[in-house]
This record gives structure tokens, sequence and C-alpha cells, in this order.
């Protein structure tokens, strides 16, 4: 039992070690790419690309269908199981592009922006390709190969990133941001296929896809709803103002934001779901587990995006320009409900690993229903005070998920609160502090690195003398590696 235990944290402990130097490295790239390639683009660029996005993520979405999630929660999925997947995202992938590719003169009337009907039915070519890798991503993350995802990843990025600088530099404008979608959904699909041992076979059934259809459609319905919550803002400011500066403005904070949250967030998905799977029949285990995982992201979500929303004005005008100085206070203000997007990320991954997609899925549609209410009632007070309620909303809501996660492992309020807010309150007068402190500083390179040191090292003396068993945990583990 104690080996199980131990072969257990080894295996989430590398996990998220390599889930940390993977999303680290991407969102890192991401930044020094979008510095460059935005430095050539205007918010109207952007803005284009953003109203996009909405449908290539649910194309995206309804291309899976949610049966890749039914893979990672199979205790031994078989070659078989791989295969029907397969075939039937291949099928899904190429139905929806040519629905969305005959869709492409409505998306464009839609939106006014004649430019999107070629645009669109480029960009959505990405989704398509992505089809014929959603299998062999399944079966990497089923198998925790999270140093190969890290490999991947980010030679996609850096291959697509190189693409669209290139294209950027040369005066293309938003087409350098639609070809390096589709090169890196390509380079993913290659990357995979070269470490996957898997491969497809034309022997196949859909017995499996009509056995999780239930499991998957409700996981289905919930990704599209999510997907929606992600993109309702820049789509409903792409309809109601028809323009695209204010969709590139509200787009570009919302992208930093969560490169951010996401860091932390997709750390954590790599690892959560197959290992809540392997201790589910282990009630007390998994409570001790699952907290454990609520209190490292918090432990890394608070302070990152914290500091974030305290160095938004330099990280802006110094890094893209006062072209883009209008992201900044809606940037600022998402950053705090970001903060808590990992957090979502933990309790969907439980209610899944216990086959409950719908508990999942009403919780989502809830969600979004109340958001559209909000945002109907602020949005004629404009774009800050319809982000602020939209912000608060997200960060009340997570108070429905506790009392499913009480239901399946025990976990009261009052033990996420104990490992969540000590690291919000620390986090929020370290950054304070530091606030208070480089306020004198005017030069606006200096004041973004002084900023960004203060706070790390406020941050890390914080935890050291409260003897936080997280930062002891992970210190030990990078010695040991």
């Amino acid at each position: 039992m104690q080996h199980n235990m131990d072969n257990l944290k080894e295996k989430t402990a590398k996990g998220l070690f390599w889930g940390a130097i993977n999303n680290g490295t991407i969102q890192v790239l991401n930044l020094l790419i979008g510095i460059v390639i935005l430095r050539h683009l205007t918010p109207g660029d952007t803005g284009l690309i953003g109203m996009l996005a909405i449908f290539a993520a649910i194309a995206g979405n309804l291309q899976s269908s949610g049966f890749s999630t039914a893979l990672i929660n199979e205790k031994e999925p078989t070659a078989k199981q791989y295969n029907s997947v397969f075939w039937f995202n291949i099928l899904m992938g190429g139905l929806l592009y040519a629905i969305l590719f005959l869709s492409a003169p409505l998306i464009a009337w839609f939106f006014h922006q004649p430019a999107l009907l070629k645009l669109s039915r480029f960009l959505f070519l990405a989704f398509f390709i992505s089809s014929f890798g959603i299998s062999t991503n399944a079966y990497m993350v089923k198998n925790m190969m999270n140093r190969e995802i890290t490999i991947i990843n980010v030679t996609a990025l850096v291959v697509s990133g190189s693409t669209a600088i290139i294209m950027a530099l040369s005066g293309m404008g938003y087409w350098s941001l639609a070809w390096q979608q589709v090169v890196n959904a390509l380079m993913l699909v290659l990357g995979r296929f070269y470490y996957v041992k898997w491969r497809p076979t034309l022997r196949f059934t859909f017995d499996y896809i009509r056995q999780t259809f239930s499991f998957s459609m409700k996981i289905l319905v919930t990704m599209i709803i999510n997907t929606v919550n992600q993109n309702m803002l820049t789509v409903l400011f792409g309809r109601l103002f028809r323009d695209a500066r204010v969709v590139g403005n509200f787009f570009q904070a919302y992208k930093w934001d969560a490169m951010a949250f996401q860091t932390v967030g997709g750390m954590l998905a790599q690892v959560a779901q197959p290992v809540l799977v392997s201790v589910r029949d282990e009630r007390d285990r998994e409570l001790q587990v699952f907290r454990k995982m609520v209190r490292f992201a918090s432990f890394l979500a608070f302070p990152a995006l914290f500091g974030l929303a305290l160095v938004a004005r330099e990280f802006i005008l110094c890094t893209i320009g006062d072209e883009w100085t209008d992201c900044i206070p809606l940037l600022q203000i998402l950053c705090i409900s970001g903060a808590f997007m990992p957090l979502y990320t933990l309790f969907q991954n439980l209610v899944i690993s216990h086959g409950r997609s719908d508990v999942n899925m009403w919780l989502n549609i809830a969600q979004i229903l109340l958001q559209l209410c909000v945002i109907l009632l602020f949005y004629r007070q404009g774009i800050t005070m319809m982000v602020t309620a939209y912000t608060i909303f997200n960060i009340l809501w997570l108070a429905a998920w506790q009392p499913c996660a009480r239901r399946m492992i025990g976990l009261r309020a009052v033990d996420l609160l104990r490992d969540t807010l000590p690291f919000m309150a620390i986090a929020a007068t370290v950054m304070l502090t530091t606030y208070w402190l480089t306020l004198p500083i005017a030069n606006l390179w200096l004041l973004l690195l002084v900023r960004i040191a203060i706070a790390a090292a406020l941050y890390y003396v914080a935890m050291r003398l409260l003897n936080v068993a997280i930062l002891r945990e992970c210190l030990q583990f990078i010695r040991k590696k």
C-alpha cells in the first residue's frame, strides 16, 4: 500500500514537473512571439482573429465530442477503443469543416467584416488538421507522457511562431496569425504520431462510441458551454460595437490573462484526471490528493495572476506599445478572476473522474445562463463595468462546485477556504506592498523589472518564514532531480 502511494506521488510529481516545464515554456514562447508579432499588427487585425475564435473552438469541441475524455477516464483503454475514436474524429472534422466553409459568407455578414470570408475558410483548416491528433493526444495524457508532450508542444510553437513572425514582418497582417494556428495544428499531429506507438487501422467499428455516447455527449455540451463562456464577450463586442479595435483590445487582454492562468491550469490538467481516476475507490486518499492539488494551484495561481495585474501597465506599454493602452484596465480586472480558474480545472476533473459528466454539464450550463444575465444587466454601462461584473460572478460561482465535491470526496467548505485563502491573502499583501515600494520609479522598463523582482522575493520569503509545505516539497523535488 505504501509502495503504491509513493509510486503515485512520484508519478504525480513528475507529471507536474514536466507540466510546469511544458506550460511555462509554452507561455514564455507565446509571450515573446506575441510581442514581436503584435508590434507589426493593429488591434483590428487581432480583432478579426478574435471574432473567429469561438467558431473554431466550438468546431474543435464537436470533432472530439468528449470521447477523448472518455478514453482518459478508462482504467485501461484498448487499441480498438482508440481506433474507434480516431476515425470518428476524422469524420466529424471533415463534416464540420465543410459546414463552416459554406457558412463563411454568413459569418462575414454577422460581424460586418468582408475580410472574414477568405480568412475563416483558411483558419478553420486548423481544427480539421487537429482531428487527426485527438486520439494520440488522449493516449499521451492517459499514459502521462508529459515529457514527450512538452517536446511536441514546444517544437510546434517554435515552428508556427517563426512562420507567423516572418509573415508579420513581411506585412501580411492578420494572415500571419491564421498561418500560425494552421502550422501549429499540423506540427502537433506529426509530433504525436512520432512518439505514440499505437497506429490507427482501417478495421474499426463505432461500438465504443455507442457505449460511451451518453457520458461523452455531456462532456461535449460542457466543452461547448465553456467555449461560449470564454469567447462570449468577444462575440458580443463584435456584434454590439461593430468595431474590430474594441474586440482586439478585449481579445488581447483576455489572451494575456489566459496565458497566465493556463500555465497553472494546464499543468494540473495534464495529471489531475489520470491521478484522480487511480484513487477514486479510496475516498480518504482521494480527498488528501485533491486538497494537495488545490493548495498547489493556489500557491502558484494567486501570485502569478495578482502579479500580472500589478505590472499590467508597464508590461503592455513596454512590450506591445501605446496603441494597446485601452486593454490595460481590462487585463487587470480579468487577472483577479483568472487566479481562480485553475481551481475550476480541478473541480471539473474531479467530477469527470467520478463519471459524473452530467454534474459538470449542468453546472456549466447554469453558469453561462447567469453570465448572460449579468452581461445584459451591465453592458450599457460600458466595457469596463461589464468585464468587472463578469469577473466578480466567475469568482463567486466557484462556490457552486464545493457541494458536489463534498458529496464525492467529503471536501468541506472550510477545507477549501483553508487551502486557498492564506495564499490569496499573502499574494495580495505582497503585491500591494510592492506597489507602494515602487511608486517613485518613473522609468517603465525599470519599474517592470523591479516590481517583478521585489514581488517574487517577498512571496518566497513569506512562504519560507511560514514554512509552507508545498514550497518545501517543490524544492525537495527540484533538488532531487
